[in-house]
């Protein structure tokens, strides 16, 4: 009996173990559909999963709603994969401590938790573009190809939101590293086995050769080596911006991390055809001189920031200075305006000036940038604010206008009594 007993006690404290370490898991389904997810949950599916794509929502947000359908379509798909991403929402109006601790400031805010590591998720929404954006998040650090069609498909298939590396005749093992550090910002391959097609395709003439092909910007380059020390690392990282980044919101945010000075220039109209002629200048120059960051924006896509510059103060555009990245610029004496004539030499001038500290230092107007795009992060948060205050003015004048006719109703009873 006493055996009996002991059996009994080892079976119900290991189904007991069995149960609750299987327990999470078959709190959720993994069958594509989006995961509803609240405050008693949430912690669990974000355990549970290696990768889960989480959509901080509110009920009565447009966009939230727009959304939607977008990750329905996704989540089938993202779910089937080798190494599945599922995706899942939650009422961060409703569960506001969960928003907070998140750090959830507007809607929709997606998050994606790797194995339980948020990261915000800056990519395309539309369903296509969403799937083809995450599967870079489990995709094996380095692709091996070995033909040519081989090669034409994984350049196709990895899309246009992150830059290619393409090693041809390269030993694996000299980009291993880079290519798991920088992971989530770039894809990474190794041809093996390859015909002159190829070399004529991607413009190398002699290998090793890492090629970079930047879709999203029509950017390539070649780097032949040397293949030691922080050269290689030196040129992925360079390589992660176009030659010439156009300044907006998205893309300050992303120049915030950089340590190199950058170089800007400032249009009247960044899409007009000038403009358009001096960029491809500016590339040609961001090509020579990576150890800058090579930038521009025009006053009429991005009046507010032209203004921290002084850019709204004078008429001699296209501007060009230094930028330090947060709150200092110079100028160059004597070339703070690009003439349209031989602007290669103009640049070319202006860099040389630079380098030699023919310059004047000046601050910027405002805040620092830093603040600036903390300050853009959470423009939502303004947006509800005047939401909520637009909801209770209505409120507050829908009251007034029934006390009122309650007022008059009144009003008039009493007349009628005091005719009688």
């Amino acid at each position: 009996m006493a055996k009996l007993s002991s059996l009994a006690l080892r079976f119900w404290i290991l189904a007991s173990i069995l149960i609750f370490s299987n327990g999470d898991e078959e709190l959720f389904r993994r069958d594509g559909t989006v995961i509803e997810l609240h405050d008693s949950n949430f912690d669990s599916a974000v355990a549970s999963f290696d990768y889960l794509l989480v959509d901080f929502h509110a009920p009565w947000c447009g966009h939230c709603k727009r959304l939607s359908p977008e990750l329905d379509l996704a989540a089938p798909v993202l779910a089937g994969l080798n190494e599945p991403i599922y995706i899942a929402k939650i009422d961060a109006d409703k569960y506001s401590k969960i928003a907070s601790k998140y750090q959830i400031d507007g809607f929709p805010t997606l998050k994606l938790f790797i194995h339980g590591v948020p990261i915000e998720y800056t990519g395309p929404r539309k369903s296509e573009l969403l799937i083809q954006y995450l599967k870079k998040f489990v995709a094996p650090e380095i692709t091996h190809l070995n033909s040519d069609s081989s090669i034409q498909n994984f350049v196709d298939s990895a899309g246009a939101n992150f830059p290619i590396f393409l090693g041809f005749g390269l030993d694996e093992s000299l980009i291993v590293n880079f290519a798991n550090k920088y992971k989530k910002k770039a894809w990474f391959a190794i041809a093996k086995d390859f015909s002159e097609d190829m070399m004529v395709l991607y413009d190398f003439d002699k290998m090793p050769a890492l090629v970079l092909i930047n879709p999203q910007y029509g950017d390539r380059s070649v780097f032949y080596g040397p293949f030691e020390g922080d050269f290689v690392e030196d040129y992925i990282k360079q390589s992660l911006l176009p030659l010439t980044v156009p300044i907006n919101s998205e893309t300050l945010k992303l120049l915030k991390d950089e340590n190199r000075k950058i170089v800007l220039t400032i249009f009247q109209d960044e899409f007009n055809e000038k403009s358009k002629q001096l960029i491809k200048v500016l590339r040609s120059a961001a090509n020579a001189n990576r150890d800058l960051i090579f930038a521009y924006f025009g006053v009429k896509q991005f009046e507010e920031f032209a203004d921290r510059f002084d850019a709204l103060k004078t008429v001699q555009l296209p501007k060009i200075l230094v930028w330090n990245g947060n709150d200092e610029y110079e100028l160059v004496l004597g070339l703070e305006k690009l003439e349209e004539e031989d602007q290669w030499s103009q640049i070319s001038q202006f860099l040389e000036g630079y380098r030699q500290e023919k310059t004047i230092k000046k601050k910027l107007k405002g805040p620092s940038v830093i603040g600036y795009i903390n300050s853009l992060i959470s423009i939502n948060s303004v947006y509800l604010i005047v939401f909520i205050v637009a909801i209770l003015m209505l409120v507050q004048n829908f009251g007034g206008a029934q006390n009122g006719d309650n007022s008059q109703g009144q009003q008039g009873q009493g007349h009628g009594q005091h005719l009688d």
